[in-house]
């Protein structure tokens, strides 16, 4: 695991990708601590975290793309997976390897306050802990990012499907709003998400009784459901879309709670992705 760390690691600093991807970073950071803090006089450093959340939808993609996709194409993969390291090992070294790139720019955004309390009160405190959430929002979307770049071969489709993800994480609040909380709507909508889910399925496994058991399962189990009792639907699309919705826990470390709560919850999403990443690599490896 130690060796993939390292190779990965090099790889990214000697390349274009982990440079543009810390530049980015800082780049937007530095527009919105000019803005709020510099010319605004703001003294809360998490309105310039808060700015810059927007950013990873493209910076994720950019960094994580390649990380397995790469690998696949190029298959080079083989070669991993024939090597001494467990596949847990694999994904945990190219996902270190992730956050490392990652953490640079986060520990030159530490600095930030310290700038800050030259010119006035700045509470510390609140502002290391905007940094620990921002610094665990990131960690969780760069697991999302790793794990789409293990279904596909294509550096392209990777990113293209880690920005879609993220986007509908990202505005997830918003697109819940678009649908009624009525129980006829959440139930066609569930109908819907269970066929393309599914079908995700499908496409990650080829396998066509697997793709037609699960899909009769669920869209049986939700049919059944339905017609038990309707009421259980009221309001449901509109809880699941604020389960999907990542950034909600930012926003207690930005206004300064240690959010014990928020960090179990980043803390499973890492572990729940990176999980989905060690078995699609088992699947390709046995199949």
């Amino acid at each position: 695991m130690t060796a993939i760390y390292k190779r990965e690691v090099k790889s990214f600093l000697t390349s274009m990708t982990g440079c543009v991807f810390i530049a980015l970073l800082l780049a937007v950071a530095g527009i919105y601590f000019s803005a709020y803090h510099l010319q605004g006089l703001y003294t809360q450093f998490s309105y310039t975290l808060q700015g810059m959340l927007f950013i990873f939808l493209i910076a994720v993609p950019i960094l994580s793309m390649r990380v397995l996709a790469e690998e696949r194409k190029t298959r080079t993969d083989q070669l991993l997976l024939t090597s001494p390291v467990s596949v847990p090992g694999i994904v945990l070294g190219k996902y270190l390897a992730l956050a490392t790139i990652f953490l640079i720019p986060v520990c030159i955004l530490m600095a930030y306050p310290l700038i800050l309390t030259q010119f006035g009160t700045v509470s510390l405190a609140m502002a290391y802990t905007s940094l620990l959430g921002f610094l665990l929002l990131g960690c969780s979307f760069l697991s999302i990012g790793l794990f789409l770049s293990s279904v596909t071969e294509s550096q392209v489709i990777a990113a293209v499907l880690t920005f879609v993800v993220l986007l509908i994480c990202y505005l997830s609040q918003g697109i819940a709003s678009f649908f009624p909380e009525t129980a006829s709507a959440s139930f066609f909508t569930l109908l819907l998400m269970a066929a393309v889910l599914s079908l995700v399925l499908y496409y990650m496994t080829r396998h066509t009784i697997l793709f037609f058991v699960i899909f009769a399962a669920s869209e049986g189990i939700l049919i059944l459901m339905y017609l038990l009792d309707s009421s259980l639907y009221e309001g449901l699309i509109q809880n699941l879309f604020g389960v999907l919705d990542i950034t909600a826990p930012f926003y207690e470390f930005a206004s300064g709670l240690l959010d014990l709560s928020g960090i179990v919850y980043y803390l499973s999403v890492i572990f729940v992705f990176l999980f989905l990443t060690v078995q699609s690599i088992q699947k390709r490896r046995w199949s």
